[in-house]
């Protein structure tokens, strides 16, 4: 897949079965797909010149090398009871192990259930309440069949070539949702492939990958696995870090890679030197989504590698539909996540269900094309329906070419004084301010407003002696009509988003409810 010479990403809806559930930007020609088992998939790369596969933490395997382990992990697995169309939890790092248990899992055709490695016990038991697996891999939980990270399944399970079977559902990806209740999205996608075609955004088959997100995310988990399915090398970070995702990049001569924009915010602040320091001419493609990306942020980006290498996407992990959009075609729709890609269509519909014009906010449906509708259902949750059109939850507008524009979630925006604020809005214009690395809004009690923005903000570290909340009011003076600005300030010096971009809103104001709860029983009213 190639962007034309205008800008607009040329699209094709999906060409075999085992396709990413993402369900978008594909190209194909189903007269000639040929399917085979997941399981399989590796041994037929190494049956055809056993390229490198996997380079993680400095060590590199080959398809055949990946292939014996996964069979190995797959005896181990199969002897703690796992069979076909299992459900198993995989609470792992980003690791080789990682990535042997999944092929392991697809071998014995069960289905692999990634989750952060970080839960806390309670979490990760809210899980598998829900999942119910049979077995939980890493992690510390009540399972009755627990696997403890880091286990070689050693010589007594052999590396030979096992019959695959092929799980109904090739992935159940978790998600807390709003309600910071854990779901799980199983995707109803046989997990077969065909082995030539590179079918996630953009990559191209035998592509050299950067992944530098956490594997537990559904676009790291089939971005990195589908670049394997199609016979590419994944050069794996076991965690992000700006400088170091730059000296890959080199070092590997990558391809692609796919970002969220908290890292394109790291790599931009490294100091302009070491940014420009590193040879990124191999780069093709840098695919970001998960969050909103500031405006500031991608034209920085844009301006840096040129806006044929930049690309956006909108989707969820449902796989209902999804949008795009060329850097080319982002600098005349400034801040649009693009038009509707890959088959499905798009609306953004009132309260009533009827259906808005362009510039009005509402909830933003997808109806995905016909041979996709059914192709994922929730646990712990049922999906926002109407016919055969299905909400994610998030809200938007179009404009009159159709180019979407995403708002915040129902559940995030701040009313106050009966005006409604945009904590996107309102961070984007705080992380236009050069000492500010990261920042959060949420909305608390206020007896004057009823709720008042606050700002959760992380500094660089060489600012935090010389910035304080009077200064950022200042700053955004420039940036926002003043009922936006935020009412109070909050330094802190932990990362408030994950490596997937992703900020726990819900439950950032709780721990800051709770607080209050604590000074008001000891303040009490006079």
């Amino acid at each position: 897949m190639s962007a034309s010479s205008s800008g607009r990403l040329l699209l094709a809806p999906a060409h075999y079965p085992s396709c990413d559930a993402s369900g978008a930007l594909r190209l194909s020609e189903p007269d000639k797909a040929v399917a085979i088992p997941l399981g399989d998939v590796l041994a037929h790369h190494a049956a055809r010149g056993d390229r490198p596969a996997l380079t993680h933490d400095g060590l590199t395997l080959r398809y055949s090398e990946l292939d014996a382990r996964a069979n190995r992990r797959a005896r181990l697995f199969k002897s703690l009871g796992v069979g076909h169309d299992d459900l198993v939890l995989l609470a792992l790092p980003n690791s080789i192990e990682f990535f042997e248990s999944t092929f392991a899992l697809w071998k014995l055709g069960a289905t692999p259930c990634p989750v952060s490695p970080k839960l806390t016990r309670s979490e990760l038991d809210m899980i598998i309440e829900t999942v119910k697996p049979r077995l939980v891999v890493g992690g510390e939980s009540a399972a009755a069949t627990q696997l403890s990270a880091g286990v070689d399944p050693g010589a007594e399970f052999s590396t030979e070539a096992i019959e695959s079977r092929i799980p109904a559902c090739w992935k159940a990806i978790t998600s807390g949702g709003s309600t910071g209740r854990p779901k799980v999205i199983l995707t109803h996608v046989a997990g077969t492939t065909d082995p030539q075609r590179a079918s996630y955004a953009l990559q191209q088959a035998r592509d050299i990958i950067l992944n530098p997100g956490p594997l537990y995310h559904n676009a790291a988990f089939s971005s990195a696995h589908q670049c394997l399915f199609a016979g590419g090398q994944v050069v794996n970070m076991e965690r992000f870090d700006a400088e170091r995702s730059l000296q890959l990049i080199q070092r590997h001569r990558v391809q692609y890679t796919m970002m969220v924009p908290t890292m394109m915010s790291r790599i931009w602040h490294l100091p302009a030197e070491v940014r420009e320091s590193y040879d990124l001419s191999s780069l093709r493609t840098v695919l970001h989504l998960g969050a909103p990306c500031p405006t500031w942020l991608k034209e920085r980006w844009i301006e840096w590698l040129g806006p044929e290498r930049i690309v956006e996407a909108y989707a969820g992990t449902e796989g209902v539909g999804a949008t795009s959009i060329s850097g080319t075609e982002w600098l005349q729709h400034k801040g649009s996540v693009g038009r509707a890609a890959g088959g499905a269509e798009m609306r953004v519909l009132d309260a009533d269900g009827r259906e808005c014009a362009a510039g009005v906010v509402g909830e933003i449906y997808f109806r995905p094309p016909q041979h996709r509708r059914g192709n994922f259902s929730y646990l712990g949750a049922s999906a926002k329906q109407s016919g055969d059109w299905v909400s994610l939850g998030d809200l938007g507008h179009v404009d009159e070419a159709g180019y979407l524009y995403l708002a915040d979630r129902r559940t995030d925006v701040v009313i106050s004084g009966g005006v409604n604020i945009y904590p996107a809005e309102v961070e984007n214009a705080l992380g236009r301010h050069p000492d500010v690395r990261s920042c959060v809004v949420i909305g608390l009690p206020d007896d004057d407003l009823g709720n008042r923005a606050h700002a959760i903000v992380q500094l660089a570290d060489e600012a935090r002696n010389r910035i304080d909340a009077e200064a950022l009011a200042e700053f955004l003076k420039t940036q926002l009509v003043r009922y936006k600005i935020p009412r109070s300030y909050e330094f802190v010096s932990a990362d408030l988003r994950d490596d997937a971009g992703k900020a726990r809103r819900l439950q950032l104001r709780e721990e800051r409810m709770a607080a209050l709860a604590v000074t008001a029983a000891e303040n009490p009213p006079k």
